[in-house]
């Protein structure tokens, strides 16, 4: 098995924390290392140095090469261009099958906060052996512990023909609403969608060419001159592209301690807070306020207030309710953007 560690996003959703210059996957965030450096040693506790890659666009191979200057520049693959998860994994892919090498891959996401590595190890093993069997997709499925409006959700059947410790994912499920997540949670057949895939080369290999064609040979064939032609490839994730119409696609179940490290909200989750649950990073004061994510680089006094995220750096500053926290990445995106213009007075 190799490790392929997916660091090649931009982080918008934790702005103005993150920013495209250094997004999240390089910052400290839970630790005094990065999320990447976590990543790196999680896989590096039981591969061998060898056995663990990195794939981010040519913007970020700086930061990639000074956080681990221990890569080889043959284990970083490059992305010309940011274009999600579906281009970045078939790029992957034939970079392995390109070198006659079949080896079974997990690729995993690098912002991702997980509480047992020996559990996590156990499920790769298990995931291994039966994505080298029959091309199956292999997902990691994790026990939702509420109804969580930020993740996908994975709907399985417990009768896999492969493992008793493995379910047939029926359906994945978009980012739900929050009446819709209470629902599914009540289900023990469904899982959250944890961004781990475990599969062989040619098996997504197979799975583009049959449900991405042009995708894989917009890739495929302009190898020599993929600069100017990456950027025609949609931005389309893994999930839509293909998982969602895959087949032999399973999922196994785990319950280890695990967080998407993508949001203020997650970042407040594994943080301890203070006794009216405020997650407080900085120079910061409150009263009367409870439910408060903050993180500020100057003094920052909250009176009355719940439920809010409220971050300062020398990028900007947002104040943003916890329940509204996804449309972060769609206005700096400039989607569905609205701004209010003050009326002129003498």
């Amino acid at each position: 098995m190799k490790a392929i560690i997916l660091a090649g996003g931009k982080g918008t959703r934790f702005w103005p924390l993150s920013s495209e210059e250094k997004p999240k996957q390089f910052l400290n965030l839970i630790s005094n290392q990065s999320m990447l450096q976590e990543t790196y040693q999680r896989f590096r506790n039981w591969l061998p140095a060898e056995r663990v890659f990195v794939v981010t666009t040519e913007k970020y191979m700086p930061l990639v090469k000074d956080q681990l200057p221990e890569l080889e520049k043959t284990q970083i693959i490059l992305e010309p261009d940011q274009r999600d998860t579906a281009p970045c994994i078939a790029l992957t892919a034939l970079h392995f099958l390109n070198q006659k090498d079949d080896e079974v891959l997990v690729m995993a996401p690098s912002d991702q906060y997980i509480g047992n590595e020996l559990a996590f190890q156990n499920a790769l093993i298990l995931a291994e052996t039966l994505a080298e069997r029959d091309d199956s997709i292999v997902t990691l499925g994790i026990r939702p512990t509420g109804p969580e409006t930020g993740y996908g959700y994975i709907n399985a059947n417990k009768i896999s023909p492969l493992s008793s410790s493995a379910y047939l994912v029926e359906e994945f499920i978009e980012k739900p609403e929050l009446k819709k997540a209470k629902e599914l949670i009540l289900n023990e057949n469904v899982f959250w969608n944890s961004g781990i895939f475990i599969w062989k080369p040619s098996t997504i290999a197979y799975n583009f060419y049959k449900h991405q064609p042009e995708m894989w040979k917009l890739i495929n064939d302009n190898q020599t001159k993929l600069q100017e032609v990456y950027s025609l490839l949609p931005k389309v994730s893994i999930d839509y592209a293909i998982l969602e119409k895959a087949e032999n696609v399973f999922t196994v179940p785990v319950n280890f301690d695990w967080d998407d490290i993508g949001s203020w909200t997650s970042l407040g989750r594994i943080q301890s807070s203070d006794q009216n649950n405020n997650y407080q990073n900085g120079d910061v004061m409150s009263a009367s306020s409870k439910n408060c994510i903050v993180y500020s680089d100057r003094k920052t006094i909250l009176i009355g207030v719940e439920d809010l995220i409220i971050a300062s750096t020398n990028e900007g500053i947002i104040v943003c309710h916890k329940s509204k926290e996804q449309m972060i990445k769609k206005i700096l995106n400039n989607e569905n953007m609205t701004r209010e213009n003050p009326q002129k007075t003498d």
